[in-house]
C-alpha cells in the first residue's frame, strides 16, 4: 500500500480566496461532486491572476493554457461549506508553471483537498513561449 502525504496546512500556501459552495455542488451522496473541486481550483487561480493584472480575455489576453491537472482528496466538503482556496507555485519553468491549490473547509487548518494546474504560456501560433520577466516576478511571489 502506498503511503499518502498528509494534508497541507494553511501556512503552506501564499494567497487565499474564499469561495462559497452552492447547493448544486452536492451529489446524490450529500458531498461535493468531484468536478466541482476542479472548478474551484480554476476559479481561485483565475481570480488571483485577474487581481494581479493578468488579462485573461480579449485581444490582450495571455494564452496560459492548462496542460495538466490533478487532485487528491483528504476529506469531504459540500454545501454549505465556505471553501478557502490557498495558492502557491510549486514549479516555475521557462514557459510553464505549476499552481498548487489547497482547499480548506470553513476554519479548518488542514486541507480537505489539494490539487494542481500546470499552465504553459503560448504565443499566437500555439507554441510555448518564455514567460516575460514581469510575469515571472509576479508568479515568483507565490513560490514558498
Amino acid at each position: 500500500m502506498m503511503s499518502r502525504p498528509p494534508p497541507g496546512t494553511r501556512g503552506a500556501y501564499r494567497a487565499f480566496h474564499a469561495l462559497p459552495t452552492r447547493w448544486k455542488d452536492n451529489d446524490e451522496y450529500g458531498h461535493m461532486n468531484n468536478a466541482e473541486y476542479l472548478s474551484l481550483f480554476d476559479t481561485a487561480v483565475s481570480l488571483w491572476q485577474m487581481e494581479n493584472g493578468i488579462t485573461l480575455r480579449g485581444p490582450d489576453a495571455l494564452r496560459l493554457l492548462v496542460v495538466e491537472t490533478g487532485c487528491r482528496y483528504h476529506e469531504e466538503a459540500g454545501f454549505p461549506d465556505l471553501i478557502h482556496a490557498g495558492l502557491r507555485v510549486g514549479h516555475l519553468g521557462r514557459s510553464s508553471l505549476r499552481f498548487e491549490i489547497g482547499l480548506f473547509r470553513n476554519d479548518a487548518d488542514r486541507a480537505c483537498t489539494e490539487g494542481f494546474f500546470t499552465q504553459v504560456l503560448t504565443g499566437p501560433d500555439g507554441r510555448p513561449t518564455p514567460l516575460p520577466d514581469d510575469l515571472r516576478a509576479l508568479f515568483q511571489t507565490l513560490v514558498l
